[in-house]
């Protein structure tokens, strides 16, 4: 084509026109009405699979699935899913997560259990439930697992009607209090004393782990029940019939045992370690954090512009003591950890109690062991008595043989000449060899070698 202005114009309207279609999308905003300047960048058109209600769509027909991209599930705080694939590096970066926590999350950790906590995002690995949290979302690796699945279900199920009473508690206390806000020139924050209503309830990577924990446990509670279903009628029948068979169903029973208690063990051990730091559980508040560095950045805008204005004639006009006390009031204090200790105490016990199940049947185990052990070591002080006076019995015939071995040597003897002698002869030798018989029995009973 010509370079007139005719064929200038349609060349720039064919650059322009990826520019009109492209809408960057936006962000949800928080229920505070805040937006978070640490908050995940959300995804790329080319990364989306499926929309709001967790369904599967077309990427793009341009688009190709990136080299080691993995299949997410999205959750955020209004309880909202969809499927997404991402990247290791896209993960590392919407997570703000070194890429060796990732590694935690991979099929060589794949029944380890580990709760990490970092700067903008927790790392939780706990069996089958493999997940990255963060104070406004939560991203859940192979969703469409059999196992994962009642996890996804139990989010959709609980996290909008805890969204939902959390809005309305907000609502409740912007209608029935006069509450003071901080004005940093484009939003508006509020200080801890409207926070409290907020307080009130679990944050929202709590409710995450604390899902996480009850559907583990669940199923934790669940294997055993079964395992306890099918070790008793085991361990009976072994004790009344020791058999290859019975013993190999014993065999089998201890394998499934070992293997659970030390998948139970490993849930606990974790929990038991974030019990013992405080330090690492007060890691663990996203949420907290979050809110610390939203008012960081309130106060340094407030201190270099100095203006600290209200948004309505009722809202008072907040001091300097009143703008120091964001920061250090007792709602937002690193030391306090009471509802996460609370939260982790509760699953402690419950996994306690499952793990002193496992315990009663192992010790169950060893108690039939130590029957059959009995019962077996019963039979072989029968069969050592019964070749004892098998013995014995051999020694007295052995006596009657060598006398019978003396007289067929065929030496002269007048004993052969007389009538009637034979019967007498081996009657009185047979007579003998019982005699001594009894007497070795006797003597071996005597001594306690042989049962009464």
């Amino acid at each position: 084509m010509g370079k007139g202005p005719f064929s200038f114009r349609r060349s720039s309207t064919r650059r322009r026109r990826p520019k009109s279609t492209a809408v960057p999308q936006q962000p949800t905003p928080l229920p505070t009405g805040a937006a978070s300047s640490s908050s995940p960048p959300p995804p790329s058109a080319g990364n989306l699979i499926g929309g709001g209600g967790g369904g599967v769509g077309a990427a793009g027909k341009g688009k190709k699935k990136a080299a080691g991209a993995k299949l997410w599930m999205r959750f955020d705080t209004m309880g909202i899913s969809e499927l997404v694939e991402y990247d290791k590096n896209t993960i590392i970066k919407r997570a703000s997560i070194p890429a060796r926590d990732l590694r935690i999350l991979g099929p060589i950790f794949s029944h380890s259990s580990t709760i990490l906590a970092r700067e903008k995002a927790m790392v939780v690995n706990l069996e089958f439930i493999k997940a990255i949290v963060t104070a406004e979302e939560v991203l859940i690796l192979d969703p469409l697992q059999q196992e994962v699945l009642q996890f996804v279900d139990q989010l959709r199920q609980q996290l909008p009607h805890k969204s939902a009473c959390k809005i309305q508690g907000a609502g409740a206390m912007d209608v029935n209090d006069s509450e003071m806000h901080v004005s940093t020139g484009r939003q508006w924050l509020p200080v801890p004393e409207a926070m409290e209503g907020l307080q009130c309830e679990l944050p929202f990577e709590f409710q995450v782990l604390e899902i996480a924990l009850e559907v583990v446990c669940s199923f934790l509670d669940k294997s055993v029940a079964e395992l306890e279903r099918d070790a008793y009628p085991i361990l009976d029948e072994l004790a009344r019939n020791v058999s290859t068979k019975n013993l190999e169903h014993v065999r089998s029973l201890k394998s499934n045992l070992t293997r659970l208690l030390a998948r139970v063990q490993k849930v606990r051990d974790e929990i038991e370690h974030l019990l013992d730091d405080n330090e690492d559980m007060s890691h663990l508040y996203l949420t907290r954090k979050w809110i610390q560095n939203q008012q960081s950045e309130a106060l340094s805008g407030a201190a270099v512009s100095n203006s600290i204005s209200t948004t309505s004639p009722r809202l008072p006009r907040l001091g300097s003591h009143r703008s120091a006390s964001l920061v250090s009031s007792h709602n937002l204090d690193d030391d306090d950890v009471e509802d996460l200790e609370m939260l982790l105490e509760a699953y402690f016990m419950q996994l306690d109690g499952t793990r002193n199940k496992i315990l009663s049947v192992r010790e169950y185990i060893d108690d039939t062991e130590d029957y059959v052990n009995i019962q077996l070591d019963n039979q072989r002080n029968e069969l050592i008595q019964l070749q004892l006076t098998l013995t014995i019995a051999s020694f007295a015939v052995a006596i009657e043989t060598l006398v019978a071995g003396w007289f067929g040597m065929n030496i002269p003897c007048t004993l052969y000449r007389k009538d009637g002698i034979f019967e007498l002869f081996v009657g009185g030798v047979t007579a003998g060899c019982v005699l001594i018989f009894l007497l070795i029995l006797g003597y071996a009973r005597w001594k306690k070698l042989l049962g009464s």
